[in-house]
């Protein structure tokens, strides 16, 4: 099992979701590495990955093997900006 951490954006937007959508996202993260998973483009180091649920899209980074951060918690309109 990973360890997972949430930065101060990604904490803040779970608690502003409706309780049940964000159970169902913490759920899915808490599933990594599987789900609907892309690497994200134009960027190498490190390499950045999202995870689809619905119409969210979480924007995380593996720091090693044992560790995951969890970067942007948003729709997929606004997740990328």
């Amino acid at each position: 099992m990973s360890n997972i951490i949430y930065s101060k954006q990604a904490k803040k937007a779970l608690e502003v979701f409706d309780k049940k959508i964000a159970m169902r996202i913490k759920k899915s993260i808490d599933n990594i590495p599987a789900g609907d998973i892309k690497r994200l483009e134009g960027n190498n180091l490190p390499p950045l990955f999202r995870l689809r649920v619905g119409k969210y899209r979480i924007i995380y980074l593996i720091e090693d093997e044992r560790q995951i951060k969890i970067l942007k918690i948003d729709t997929k309109g606004d997740v990328y900006k």
